[in-house]
């Protein structure tokens, strides 16, 4: 099982919080990657202070800051960038990390942080969500000196350069998603990943069996795409551990054990093996407490090493 941190900045994080994260993540060498959401605005009872950092100026600043860890979000939403001003960013990044980015995108669906700060929030998310996908892997494979154009209903390329070119030869794409028709059509044309955000063990079973179903009919293998989770972590040696983590998030642990990875190493370690036999090979860790790095250092020490 390949363990990834996935942290949500916009509830309260700094850039330096993030890289002590991620650096962190990175010096622990059980950690594949180092993921953040794209969110302008807190969610809940936060302060969400310092205030939000935007995804892709955070990655570029740690394609520079860090070294191995892989970077990417989960998901850059799809309302808040153009896709030829999207694709050349994430380019960019990843030529300054050295080909360490991966991209995940979602259509955006937090409608009060884009009355915050002026963005449209447009009632046809689904479908300019499937032309950006279109339009920034096609801009990324043109080959060099050709050009590209895109003529669709929300977008239009005329004579793009297709520039600048990722690193990678291939940069991963992920989709991901509970829409139980047209979101696993969109991952068996475009997804490297598929990947299912806080969903139980049984619901997870269910969509990664349509993803697989729709990668089939595409003419894809279905064991061409990584299958993966996103859930939150708490973690902790003992009950008093755990409840103290929990407290520190402002959950229950009934509740966390219930929907996310919460309890003892062991009882992480089990939970995490039933997402495994339903064919997850991929975690990532929602870490929301992102000051508390002994959180990481006992999953590296009590439960990767568990996990094979």
């Amino acid at each position: 099982m390949d363990l990834r941190i996935f942290t949500e900045p916009q509830q309260g994080a700094s850039y330096d919080t993030l890289l002590k994260v991620a650096r962190t993540a990175e010096e622990l060498g059980v950690f594949s990657a180092f993921f953040r959401s794209d969110h302008y605005l807190k969610m809940g009872d936060v302060d969400g202070l310092p205030g939000p950092t935007d995804a892709w100026i955070t990655l570029a600043g740690l394609a520079r800051d860090t070294s191995t860890i892989r970077l990417g979000t989960l998901m850059t939403a799809a309302t808040f960038r153009l896709p030829g001003v999207t694709a050349i960013q994430v380019a960019q990044v990843d030529a300054m990390s050295g080909g360490r980015v991966e991209f995940g995108l979602g259509a955006g669906w937090y409608e009060a942080e884009h009355a915050a700060y002026g963005i449209p929030f447009p009632k046809e998310k689904f479908g300019r969500l499937e032309e950006q996908l279109e339009i920034i892997t096609g801009l990324w494979r043109t080959k060099l000196g050709d050009t590209f154009d895109f003529a669709g209903e929300y977008y239009t390329l005329t004579d793009s350069p297709a520039l600048p070119k990722p690193a990678q030869e291939r940069i991963p794409v992920l989709v991901g998603g509970n829409g139980p028709k047209r979101t696993p059509a969109l991952a068996a044309r475009f997804a490297d990943e598929f990947n299912l955000p806080f969903a139980s063990v049984a619901d997870t079973a269910a969509q990664f069996g349509r993803v697989r179903e729709a990668v089939e009919r595409a003419g894809r293998s279905a064991d061409e795409l990584v299958y993966s989770n996103a859930l939150v972590l708490c973690v902790g040696r003992d009950d008093a551990e755990v409840a103290r983590r929990a407290a520190a998030i402002g959950r229950e642990v009934d509740e966390l054990k219930a929907n996310g990875l919460a309890g003892t190493p062991d009882e992480v370690v089990e939970k995490i093996g039933r997402y495994a036999a339903v064919g997850s090979r991929r975690v990532y860790l929602q870490v929301l407490d992102l000051d508390d790095l002994d959180h990481l250092e006992l999953v590296a020490a009590r439960v990767a090493p568990q996990l094979g």
